[in-house]
């Protein structure tokens, strides 16, 4: 675990922090040798490990992925919105830009500090945003496999999953789905395809995918978009590891694998196994290697393209692209099918 202090993560920058909330640094050049190890942490593929900021609002401990985390800083000024969202304080500049700014306090409806310190500058869904918290402490290294789904508690928790430490338990937020909440664009794009003739539907119908998603929000809009688009048999899951434990279950079924399943859906955030893992898993499985499987998340960027590309995903799309995602099922699904 380090404690941020000009922490660079790729493209991340931590600056501005409290020197009491810093580790101390004999010299410059130790720093840079965890950046470049920092920067390692990024590009390795199918580890199951992920790293997370960790903040604070109230008394209750948070986390985000630090591959969404472009920058943290501290509170800048803010130009308020006419008729905006009322989740959004309003507008801030950083490097000549203006990024909405969240108050992630009132979306998640908790009480936090009347002075919050820190802005957490994110990209989600090739959205910039900026989030105010009270303060951002730590980076932690941690396994898919250590995180925990959301429990079922009923309401709308906002969570996608739960760490627990040592000494305290860090909730991990669905940022997809507060992004959506000021950003009806994203929602919109989930729920949009083109038109299908009938006879497209029906070879649809046919086809079997397996969707591995762990937002509620957004695993329930992509099964309910993809049914309307005619592909209805669909077998969804919140995390990696509940989706290979299904694919494993067929392998001793009857009948070739591909007659089972001609598709795999993934996300790449997820409890207990995610989804870069997941593809590993399958490409180094004698029985479903072969299985054509497409990253559909909100953190396909260049940078992290790379990383698909190394462990053979068969295509990548971010999201919400759903109607890019249905064009390119269509591709790969039925090229396949021409083939047998």
């Amino acid at each position: 675990m380090d404690t941020l202090k000009n922490i660079n993560l790729s493209d991340v920058t931590v600056s501005d922090m409290n020197a009491a909330d810093v580790r101390s640094s004999s010299d410059d050049s130790d720093m840079d040798d965890d950046n470049e190890e920092k920067k390692g942490i990024l590009l390795e593929t199918g580890t199951n490990e992920f790293e997370i900021v960790e903040f604070k609002i109230g008394d209750v401990f948070y986390g985000i992925n630090v591959a969404k985390v472009r920058e943290v800083i501290t509170t800048v000024p803010v130009t308020e919105m006419p008729a905006a969202n009322p989740l959004i304080d309003g507008l801030f500049t950083l490097r000549g830009k203006a990024i909405p700014l969240v108050n992630l306090a009132r979306a998640i409806k908790r009480k936090g500090s009347p002075n919050p310190k820190n802005i957490i500058v994110a990209e989600i869904n090739d959205y910039n945003v900026g989030f105010l918290v009270d303060t951002v402490s730590r980076i932690h290294r941690i396994s898919w496999k250590n995180m925990e789904p959301s429990p079922e508690v009923g309401g709308d928790t906002m969570l996608v999953g739960i760490i627990k430490m040592e000494d305290k338990i860090v909730l991990l937020l669905d940022f997809e789905h507060i992004v959506s909440q000021i950003n009806n664009e994203i929602e919109q794009k989930l729920k949009t395809v083109d038109d299908a003739d009938a006879e497209l539907k029906k070879e649809r119908h046919k086809k079997h995918i397996v969707i591995a998603e762990d937002s509620n929000m957004l695993r329930n809009l992509l099964v309910n978009t993809l049914h309307e688009a005619g592909y209805d048999f669909i077998r969804d899951f919140n995390n990696g590891k509940s989706a290979l434990d299904y694919l494993e279950s067929l392998k001793n079924a009857n009948g070739n694998i591909h007659d089972l399943v001609n598709i795999i859906i993934t996300d790449v955030e997820m409890p207990q196994m995610d989804g870069y893992h997941l593809l590993k898993v399958v490409r180094e499985d004698d029985v479903l290697k072969d299985l054509p499987v497409i990253l559909f998340s909100s953190l396909v960027n260049e940078q992290m393209r790379v990383r698909g590309e190394k462990l053979k995903a068969t295509a990548q799309v971010s999201k919400p692209e759903i109607n890019k995602l249905i064009h390119i099922l269509d591709g790969i699904i039925f090229k396949e099918a021409l083939k047998k």
